[in-house]
């Protein structure tokens, strides 16, 4: 140990301040607990910095670049329109700016103490803090690992100025002239048409029968078909062999229905997965359960099996989602400080900012049969509803799921405009144990989307108004 390191004494060190670190840290400081939280690189995480936030802002500017130049059948019609992507980029950054300033204003009010550098486990209530001048200890009763994910780099395509990862894809000074994209889910899916929007020629690659797995091939129809109106080509059942680099871009080498295909663009975009940030902790010394894919064992609470050692978010098993290790930080706080929360996974919403956009919570219908439910499922299309007809966003549908005996919701899908916004509603009532009956005779304001979710629950009850 270095000559003078007295620890430093807290009652709970936050190891992580992403959307479940900085959550935990305050929720925690809250509660009454001298509160210490130890960050890497920048207060955040990967979600306010380089992730759902970023992306977000640059998919913003997408649709309002499309809109512009697409709005002659409401009478506008825009000549000359331009990109400034150096403007565009200094708006996105912005925008993070504001929001890790938030972040760090409401640790400060909560007087918690930030400090930088590693941490690496010595025992089970300590840990070294490292940075490139120094080290120091730390002694806590408990501690909370929210060290989040990283992209999944492949051997065949190391990251480089041409290879991207979605953290780089974020920064770049340039709307790539064609861009590949190796990986169809959620984040190469809104990449790549936040890019197509900008003005690149994209295509996407992926290995399985379908992009965006884990949403139903009704909802990703429509999204293939607004891809495709953006001159998006999308290879599936293609693996990705290799990349070579030339002077100005990249050849992309892919195999589908047994033949090899080179492709040229200015960069390739891999999205392939993320792994849990647990390999470089010393986790193991103290004897944290992980599974061979390093996510750590957890309990109800967030508990390991070390009593004294909490973990959440992207590093626990589930999916990498913001709202999902906000959820858990506020659990495994609470637990800490002496109260009964555990973790209760009814509805855990799922969103994917595509155009138009996808949002998913409870069971879809093939789930809710697995589980032996006899179910009932009907849908409201956008084109039957007014105020899509008025904002001209009539592509889309929300669709319920329900136990068929008492009309108890199970859950719901929806694709169309602002989807991420009205997930929210059948969320609620997910949680609340609501039945279709309740949704249908809650009085939704007109002319609205939300109407479209009352809508559909009376078609679930067989007594639609606006449909045959």
């Amino acid at each position: 140990m270095v000559v003078g390191d007295f620890p430093v004494e807290v009652d709970t060190l936050v190891i992580g301040s992403g959307p479940g670190g900085y959550v935990a840290a305050i929720r925690a400081a809250q509660l009454g607990q001298k509160v210490t939280v130890v960050e890497k690189d920048q207060l955040g995480g990967v979600c306010l910095n380089v992730g759902c936030i970023p992306s977000k802002a640059l998919i913003s500017v997408g649709q309002r670049f499309v809109n512009a130049q697409q709005s002659d059948a409401m009478g506008i019609t825009a000549s000359d329109v331009k990109l400034d992507f150096a403007k565009a980029q200094e708006f996105k950054n912005s925008v993070v700016s504001r929001l890790t300033g938030g972040v760090e204003g409401l640790l400060k009010g909560n007087k918690v103490d930030v400090v930088n550098g590693e941490a690496y486990f010595v025992d089970e209530h300590t840990v070294r803090v490292m940075d490139e001048k120094s080290a120091q200890t730390y002694k806590f009763n408990n501690v909370i690992v929210a060290t989040g994910s990283r992209p999944v780099e492949i051997p065949s395509f190391k990251f480089s100025d041409r290879v991207l990862s979605s953290t780089t894809a974020l920064s770049l000074e340039e709307v790539p002239g064609k861009l590949v994209v190796i990986g169809g889910g959620y984040i190469g899916t809104e990449l790549g048409s936040a890019y197509a929007n900008l003005g690149a020629e994209v295509t996407i690659i992926e290995g399985a029968d379908d992009i965006l797995a884990g949403f139903e091939k009704q909802m990703t129809q429509v999204v293939k078909k607004g891809l495709k109106k953006k001159g998006v080509e999308i290879i599936t059942k293609a693996s990705a062999k290799g990349v070579e680099e030339t002077d100005n871009g990249v050849k992309i080498t892919y195999e589908a229905k047994g033949e090899e295909t080179t492709v040229e663009a200015d960069y390739v975009l891999v999205t392939v997965g993320r792994r849990p940030n647990t390999d470089e902790l010393g986790l193991e010394q103290v004897g944290v359960k992980m599974d061979d894919r390093g996510l750590i064992e957890i309990d109800k609470q967030g508990r390991t099996n070390i009593g004294s050692i909490y973990a959440i978010g992207d590093i626990v098993a589930g999916p990498q989602l913001a709202h999902k290790a906000s959820y858990e930080a506020k659990i495994a706080a609470e637990a800490i400080s002496g109260q009964k929360s555990e973790i209760d996974y009814l509805a855990i919403p799922a969103v994917c900012f595509t155009d138009p956009e996808l949002a998913t919570v409870g069971l879809n219908e093939a789930q809710a049969k697995e589980e032996g439910y006899e179910v009932s499922a009907g849908r409201f299309p956008y084109a039957a509803n007014g105020r899509a007809i008025a904002l001209d966003k009539t592509d889309g549908f929300v669709k319920l799921v329900a136990r068929k005996e008492d009309g108890l919701l199970l859950g719901a899908q929806i694709v169309g405009e602002n989807a991420s916004d009205m997930i929210s509603e059948l969320g609620l009532a997910i949680e609340a144990g609501m039945t279709l009956e309740d949704i249908a005779m809650t009085i939704h304001a007109h002319p609205t989307l939300g109407e479209i979710t009352m809508e559909a629950a009376e078609v679930v009850l067989g007594k639609p108004i606006h449909m045959m």
